[in-house]
């Protein structure tokens, strides 16, 4: 750690489980709930890790169920940092299942979830920066900052005219002169 920044490997959380009958809905299928509290979970410990702090849930992205995963499975299930804002911490979270028996994992569902670190008394603190090694975090860094003005529009809590980084994608200055 460089003073109070962190790298996005300090952040990183890999957490395993097995799809056990009380996890499944009447398709014996892993239920969504029931993955959208692992996600939570190895979230949380991630920005945790990050913040060194108690955290909450700000907000979750939209999950898409594309694959489900079975009766049986196992599920993994990892998280990482992506960006650290003032009080605010964006996290990804990628599932992947395995079907041991016959050799096959595939890609399951991701998500972003965004946490706050807060004290003893629920107040937010600050949290450190955060420091991508690699195109794949440099990526998922430049990224959040859009998909954070994206959520700020979206809960009207941020002027679409103030989202300077989402103008170029739909030329809100260009619509604005016609």
């Amino acid at each position: 750690m460089e003073g109070n920044k962190k790298y996005v490997q300090e952040s990183e959380v890999i957490m395993t489980e097995m799809v056990l009958p009380n996890d499944t809905n009447t398709l014996n299928n892993l239920m969504g709930g029931k993955l959208m509290h692992w996600m939570d979970v190895v979230a949380a410990i991630a920005a945790q890790r990050h913040s060194n702090s108690i955290v909450v849930t700000a907000s979750v992205d939209n999950i898409s169920f594309r694959n489900p995963i079975a009766l049986g499975n196992v599920v993994t299930l990892q998280s990482q940092v992506t960006r650290a804002f003032t009080t605010s911490m964006e996290v990804y979270i990628e599932v992947s299942a395995e079907d041991i028996p016959v050799n096959k994992k595939y890609a399951s569902h991701r998500a972003f979830f965004t946490f706050v670190a807060v004290d003893k008394e629920g107040k937010p603190i600050k949290v450190p920066e955060l420091i991508p090694v690699g195109n794949k975090q440099e990526e998922l860094y430049a990224g959040a900052l859009r998909r954070r003005q994206l959520r700020l529009i979206l809960a009207n809590r941020m002027d679409p005219k103030d989202a300077t980084e989402l103008k170029s994608l739909f030329d809100l200055d260009g619509v604005n002169k016609k």
